[in-house]
């Protein structure tokens, strides 16, 4: 097992919810989402997890907790053997050059009225990664590395399409010279025809520099592409975790079984008939008692009313969070 690089503990993470003056007047308690409750996982040196999971389900929360864009609620987020809460000053800025995050949207992550060169030296400038006579050479090698002509830098975020926007915003990150990259959704605003070409650059600079990476995606075909191993997030809670390709061949848990299902199948001959997780999902206001997914769940039963299941082994290197050992998934 390789060494956990960056791991959360119990994180959780509320968002409160503003209360209207009707709700002020009958003196009603304030409501607050759940974006995230009790999340722990470990990102392992040098590799690529996946995080997949609905929309609404924790995934961008977390990622903004990795890199303490948020402050956790409860819980720790630890980087290197350090609580990152605890981090202030020199340190908080060494943090920050060492865990970047690219984001998911690159049209309204970069600044529209500053220059590629102007984004790129100030992150330079800030971290003092160069002395400033040879700031404008490492501006040309950061485009070189992320396939952008040299001219490029002279021009402004309008100017370039979506795909490259995001090779800007990679070479941003990698400005800071990284260990960690947290990619928040960060093909999903793009083109088919130029996801393929973002991911596999990000392949090879992964391998080229040696990236850890934590990438968040809802799209399982890209996630099982491109990742050593994979957390399964519902309702802000981590269900499974494990390598890929054990997870895709062998779910143990019935919410990874129901998104493997309801995935769509190019080949007709592979395509199913099994119902994926039936209704709703429920508000992140008023979370299920229990397990989360218990309301949608085929196989629940008391135990799953009253109990919080725990990730458990399942296996080498497999950790599901279910009350049964190896639910079968539904016909």
């Amino acid at each position: 097992m390789a060494e956990a690089l960056l791991s959360a503990i119990d994180v959780s993470k509320d968002f409160a919810i503003p209360r209207s003056l009707l709700q002020w007047a009958r003196r009603e308690p304030p409501a607050a989402v759940h974006a995230l409750n009790g999340v722990s996982l470990d990102v392992q040196r040098g590799e690529t997890l996946g995080i997949v999971g609905e929309s609404g389900c924790g995934k961008s929360t977390l990622a903004r907790c990795l890199v303490r864009l948020l402050d956790c609620d409860d819980g720790r987020v630890v980087y290197d053997g350090t609580d990152i809460a605890t981090l202030s000053g020199a340190e908080r800025r060494r943090f920050n050059a060492r865990v970047q995050m690219i984001f998911q949207d690159p049209y309204s992550s970069l600044n529209p009225r500053m220059s590629v060169r102007q984004i790129l030296s100030e992150a330079l400038r800030v971290h003092r990664m160069r002395p400033p006579g040879e700031i404008d050479a490492r501006v040309a090698e950061l485009l070189d590395t992320v396939r952008l002509p040299p001219d490029a830098a002279d021009r402004h975020p309008h100017a370039f399409s979506g795909g490259q926007r995001q090779r800007i915003g990679i070479a941003r990150a990698l400005a800071v010279e990284p260990e960690v990259l947290v990619a928040d959704e960060l093909v999903s605003a793009l083109d088919v025809s130029v996801q393929a070409q973002v991911v596999n650059l990000l392949l090879e600079l992964q391998d080229r520099l040696s990236l850890t990476v934590v990438f968040v995606a809802h799209d399982l075909r890209l996630v099982r592409h491109i990742s050593h191993r994979v957390a399964v997030m519902y309702l802000g809670k981590v269900v499974e975790v494990a390598p890929t390709e054990r997870l895709f061949r062998d779910p143990r848990h019935p919410y990874t079984q129901a998104l493997l299902a309801a995935a769509p199948e190019i080949d007709p001959g592979r395509r199913t008939h099994r119902a994926a997780a039936r209704g709703e999902l429920p508000s992140p206001i008023n979370l299920p008692s229990g397990c989360l997914f218990r309301t949608r769940c085929p196989h629940a039963f008391d135990r799953c009313r009253s109990e919080v299941p725990t990730l458990t082994p399942r296996g080498p290197v497999h950790v599901a969070a279910c009350h049964l050992d190896h639910p079968e998934p539904t016909e």
